[in-house]
């Protein structure tokens, strides 16, 4: 086609989407995608309902077996298709087993919680345009299912491959929700199990108009989260009602709207707030001789026994009793400590998230503000998001921080009062409180500007605004910006005054360097693959080396040749991260922490701590035995394997203080297997004042679950060199992609 004529055409496509929509009305749900580079789709609606069915049809284009897995897991139904031993791959529950995984989500089901929430009318319900867009979005998947057939070898043929419902999504909502605190405890509450390490985390830095070149705001986000669960995948999409939205970034599978992203005005980006605890626990006084009956100010009460049934594999059913308080489920242990029910106590856990189904609320008010303010207002009348810090700036050049989620009101005055002697020591190390569940005036307090009763107000949460910069990379809120430390909240939200973590320190390191940001010295940052801790220590540690044993010659020559950094070619890069990993915890600093240098200390490692050359000793040993070189290159040894092509992975654990974070298993024998979890979406969206964002985004692990797509790896490879996608967000960079592909849906009932 002539270029003229190409472009006439691509202009009639506004015109001919709106006639499209309005000719389907009466057959149906419809919607535009129009899909660009690596597969991203661009979807344009008249409304939500439709907006909604859009999304979720291409989000079953490209992973219709990760929402199948979601749908068996949420379900309780995975013992049933997938045995009750087998391993559950989630990433909502901690559970180890199908089984305990169904037993936990089958006893939520058979609560009616979200039902009741989703009946709720008020602003603890879901609002009318969130109604709309999960109908669609369930009506979209199931479209997709109807028209297509699969062939994912995850999932294709198999009976557990079904339609989409709206009770699915808000399942699945209602479970990110409680990832942090029924979930986590989910073995517990069904068989009392010990709890694994938590698998997420993120940096987030939102820069103001003194920090960037262009005087206006300029945001990263790089959330870490597992690659292989299905239920916290994260997709890219580009939804547009005209006059009403318009938002692209990076949204959860399953999900109806966007988790990070930006809009023409402002970006916004998040971290885990893993320093945080949305719940809490009550210990409960038993009544003499009765160990389901609890005493609340001196009268008894009855514990709830709920008998939760799941059916598994061989078609028998199996029931396992939970038990329940005022408080919520009673658990054995939480976050790796026993708490055993005894002839005078027991122990209940009270989640915050229990009551909210807010989230997709939140997430929607957001992506139609127009600036920091607008946004952060948005955010304090929905306060659904259940755990994540939130940083947002805007095109004028305001950055702007708060942990605006569900936080549990314990204050520390409520928390001195009421904590148990379990709950002082609890309190002190992990911001845990355990409460005396026999008074209720220990109960969690309210505050007037609170959406949910029992939660914090947005005035009793951190927030801060700065002009320079804010980042986080999973510490409390304390030092969001070093120059401006934030202090005065209850210690429930995480420490202060504390030592950080080597990943804060290095990104506040880099920060406070000063200068101005572009997008692209942004994204530089992004992959510099700096070790931090290298920084610290490299030095010394080869001096100490060359005093040992002359066996270690290499790998002397190893550390002392390295870049100290983690790129695929960093030679010496994976010896250290071996020899930290075992030193680590172990060693010792000549300069301990000081609160008044807090990104500087502690500093200066004492190698004269045997830990210290015995972890060298260690991690020497450790290659050997997988038979790598002391001076092989990182992207040897860490690297993912698709559809038998083997792609090497750059960055570097976290305890290395390296900002592009990435980690996989150990294997003896073998070295490092496919990396498990690290950076997902990744954007840098600047603002230039010209009304179009300039970003750009990378999905790490690829758009597509499905081995058969086009778009399985191909951003995965864009990963592993540091190229970006550069995003075509308005009407005119849409048009111009190369690889513009047109694709009108409806729905046929």
């Amino acid at each position: 086609m002539p270029l003229r004529s190409k472009l006439t055409a691509l202009l009639a496509i506004p015109a001919l989407l709106w006639a499209g929509a309005a000719a389907a009305d009466a057959r149906g749900l419809s919607a535009t995608i129009r899909y660009t580079e690596y597969g991203i789709p661009h979807i344009v609606a008249t409304n939500y309902r439709d907006l909604g069915f859009g999304q979720g049809y291409a989000a079953a284009n490209d992973n219709m077996c990760s929402l199948a897995q979601t749908m068996l897991t949420t379900s309780g139904t995975r013992s049933r298709y997938l045995g009750a031993d087998a391993a559950t791959g989630s990433g909502l529950t901690r559970a180890r087993t199908n089984l305990a995984s169904d037993l936990y989500f089958q006893g939520v089901n058979d609560t009616g919680v979200v039902e009741r929430l989703v009946a709720r009318k008020d602003r603890l319900g879901p609002t009318t345009e969130v109604r709309e867009a999960v109908a669609g979005y369930a009506a979209g998947v199931s479209e997709y299912l109807r028209e297509n057939r699969i062939t994912d070898p995850a999932c294709a043929g198999k009976a557990w491959l079904r339609p989409m419902t709206e009770l699915d999504v808000y399942r699945h909502v209602y479970a990110l929700g409680m990832v942090f605190g029924q979930a986590a405890a989910a073995d517990g509450i069904v068989a009392a199990q010990p709890v694994p390490e938590q698998s997420i985390g993120s940096n987030a830095i939102a820069l103001g108009s003194a920090s960037t070149v262009t005087g206006r705001g300029l945001s990263l986000a790089n959330p870490h989260l597992p690659w292989n669960t299905p239920d916290l995948r994260l997709w890219q999409s580009h939804l547009t009602i005209p006059g009403r939205m318009d938002v692209a970034g990076g949204g959860i599978v399953g999900v109806p709207f966007l988790w990070l992203g930006h809009n023409a005005t402002i970006a916004w980006s998040g971290t885990a707030a893993d320093t945080t605890r949305t719940y809490s626990v009550f210990a409960l006084t038993l009544v003499p001789g009765e160990r389901t009956k609890y005493l609340v100010d001196g009268k008894p009460e009855d514990m709830v026994r709920r008998d939760v049934t799941v059916t598994v594999q061989d078609g028998t059913t199996v029931t396992r009793p939970q038990w329940w308080s005022r408080y919520g489920p009673i658990v054995p242990a939480v976050d790796g400590r026993d708490l055993p029910w005894t002839d005078t106590t027991a122990y209940a856990l009270a989640d915050a998230n229990a009551e909210n189904l807010r989230m997709t609320n939140s997430l929607e008010r957001l992506s139609r503000t127009g600036d920091t303010a607008s946004a952060f207002r948005a955010l304090e009348e929905t306060q659904g998001l259940p755990w994540m810090n939130i940083f947002i700036t805007d095109a004028k050049g305001t950055a702007r921080y708060s942990q605006l989620h569900n936080i549990p009101n314990v204050t520390d005055e409520r928390a001195e009062r009421c904590n148990t002697e379990l709950g002082r020591k609890t309190w002190a190390e992990d911001g845990i409180a355990v409460l005396d569940g026999s008074r209720t005036d220990c109960a969690w307090g309210r505050d007037a500007d609170a959406v949910q009763a029992g939660a914090f107000g947005p005035a009793e949460l951190p927030s801060l605004q700065r002009a320079d910069f804010l980042e986080n990379s999973n510490d409390s809120y304390w030092l969001t910006n070093p120059k401006q430390p934030v202090t005065g909240f209850s210690r429930i939200l995480g420490k202060t005054g504390t030592e950080r973590t080597a990943r804060t320190r290095g990104a506040l390191t880099e920060l406070a360097k000063g200068g101005k940001y572009s997008r692209q010295s942004l994204q530089d940052l992004m992959f510099s693959n700096k070790d931090y801790v290298a920084d610290l220590v490299l030095d010394d540690t080869v001096a100490l080396c060359r005093t040992m044993s002359a066996d270690l010659a290499d790998a002397c020559d190893a550390l002392s040749t390295w870049d100290r950094k983690h790129d695929v070619d960093s030679r010496g890069a994976l010896l250290f991260d071996r020899f930290w990993a075992k030193a680590r915890g172990k060693a010792t600093w000549k300069v301990p922490f000081s609160a008044a240098d807090p990104v500087g200390t502690p500093n200066t490692l004492d190698t004269g701590v045997p830990a210290v050359g015995q972890a060298l000793v260690a991690a020497v040993a450790e290659l050997r035995t997988a038979g790598i070189p002391m001076n092989a290159p990182l992207g040897d040894n860490q690297y993912v394997v698709r559809n038998g092509e083997r792609i090497p992975i750059d960055g570097g654990t976290a305890g290395l203080g390296v900002f592009n974070s990435i980690r996989g298993g150990w294997d003896p024998a073998k070295g490092y297997t496919e990396m498990q979890h690290g950076a997902t979406y990744l954007h840098v969206v600047s603002f230039d004042g010209d009304g179009c964002p300039d970003a750009v985004t990378l999905l790490a692990y690829s758009q597509s679950s499905d081995s058969t797509s086009p778009h399985f790896s191909d951003q995965t490879k864009l990963y592993s060199k540091k190229q970006w996608v550069t995003e075509r967000f308005c009407e005119r960079d849409i048009l111009a992609s190369p690889e513009l592909r047109v694709v009108q849906v409806r729905q046929h009932l």
